[in-house]
């Protein structure tokens, strides 16, 4: 019997493909569009919805904001914790995943908002877990710049311990609601959690109550070795980019094993690899509609502007047609970058940007008619040994066309097949995670 993958999406509340014909343009920023895209995924029976998240108005690329502004690259983004839980209220299964940066929002804050949308969801509610990677951003926190990488590390292991010292601040069964003796919280079950530590200094209690989770599913993305242990410490989802089932395998091997070495369950951490599948109804129309896309004139800028914003590298200085002169560094998202520049590779910088596919690089080439792509799709996690994908688009912009290739194209291809669910069987999204 072949085993079920995992699927989630990945987002941005941002314009979609406002250029194309079937793009939404309008106004998205009521929210309909992607209250819809989530009822859609939930058909589906996607595991959840992440939405990611930036703190600031890109200005790397070509040394001013004009670009991202003209262009709606990375800006206009809005808040992800006011969908998350829209999203959420017109849904009863698919999980909802917001970014939030330990950077911005104080322990306790961010407790308690994680809290109050795990109660609104009823239990399905996650947490993408980022410390930020932009000086641009910090200086929107009183900060002239991040600290090193290294640090924030630290700083944010030392968050996690607070905010789980805070979701265990109430019992579980705290609330009693004794109408006979007129008692609605157990005082007893409740206490401080008198946390002063290097960074951060939280008395506690939470003031909300238990939710049906009790925290929520922490989502996070680790590259680098500390973030890897980060991940395999704290993580119940971890998304990645790969290069091939390779590289797939070895990188959710070593997680497994990371997680295995400080007592966890292996099993309890899902790695789910970023994809960016091109369906047609034929092979020779996904391979077309695949290089139309790869030659779009604003592919290439729009590829570089949104790796510029998140390495604060200014692509734009680079000869398109030759390598990069050197192997780059940042203070930034350090993981996205090695990805991208692939150092010594000897592609030029157009043919990295190619070979990626976009904002996200896909971790393997699915290109084909919806059957091709579940075949192969159950080939890789043959080969890697699971446990799913996270589905993304070129440079983070989504239409409701795509949505429906994959939804009611690819989806059903791979449930045809044993690979996908085709039904709920829990009502948290912790429980579906752990489901297979």
């Amino acid at each position: 019997m072949p085993k079920k993958m995992h699927l989630a999406w990945f987002m941005n509340f941002t314009p979609d493909e406002w250029r194309e014909p079937f793009g939404q343009g309008g106004y998205p920023w009521d929210g309909r569009f992607y209250m819809e895209m989530a009822q859609t995924l939930e058909r589906a029976c996607f595991d959840y919805i992440m939405i990611e998240d930036k703190l600031m108005v890109p200005q790397t690329y070509g040394g001013s904001r004009d670009f991202a502004l003209k262009n709606a690259m990375m800006v206009p983004k809005h808040d992800p914790a006011p969908l998350a839980t829209a999203m959420g209220m017109v849904t009863s299964k698919l999980g909802v995943v917001a970014t939030m940066s330990t950077m911005a929002y104080p322990p306790f804050l961010l407790a308690r908002l994680c809290s109050t949308i795990d109660s609104l969801t009823r239990g399905r509610f996650g947490w993408n877990i980022v410390t930020s990677a932009e000086d641009l951003a910090a200086k929107n926190f009183n900060m002239d710049k991040l600290p090193l990488r290294e640090t924030r590390y630290e700083m944010a292991e030392e968050y996690m311990e607070v905010v789980n010292k805070l979701f265990d601040s109430w019992d579980k069964d705290a609330v009693v609601l004794d109408r006979e003796n007129g008692v609605y919280v157990d005082p007893s079950k409740v206490r401080t959690i008198d946390h002063v530590g290097k960074h951060y200094q939280v008395r506690g209690p939470l003031n909300t109550v238990p939710s049906p989770q009790h925290r929520p599913i922490y989502v996070q993305a680790g590259a680098s070795p500390r973030g890897r242990d980060f991940a395999a410490r704290f993580a119940d989802s971890i998304i990645s980019v790969a290069s091939g089932p390779a590289e797939m395998k070895a990188f959710r091997d070593d997680i497994r094993e990371r997680a295995a070495k400080i007592g966890r369950d292996p099993d309890e951490i899902k790695v789910l690899f970023c994809i960016t599948p091109t369906l047609g109804e034929t092979e020779f129309e996904a391979q077309e509609k695949y290089k139309r896309q790869m030659s779009s004139e604003y592919f290439i800028t729009d590829t570089l502007a949104s790796i510029s914003a998140i390495t604060e590298i200014d692509f734009s200085k680079f000869d398109l047609d030759k390598p990069l002169p050197e192997k780059l560094v940042t203070n930034g998202e350090s993981g996205s970058l090695d990805k991208f520049q692939q150092w010594g590779s000897g592609k030029t910088l157009r043919e990295l940007v190619v070979s990626g596919g976009g904002g996200l690089v896909s971790s393997v080439e699915l290109i084909g008619t919806p059957d091709q792509v579940a075949e192969r799709m159950g080939e890789v996690m043959d080969e890697v040994g699971g446990d799913g994908f996270l589905v993304t688009t070129p440079v983070l912009r989504v239409s409701r066309r795509y949505l429906m290739e994959v939804a009611d194209g690819l989806v059903p291809a791979l449930q045809k097949r044993g690979l996908a669910r085709t039904r709920y069987t829990h009502d948290l999204l912790r429980d579906n995670l752990r489901e297979f």
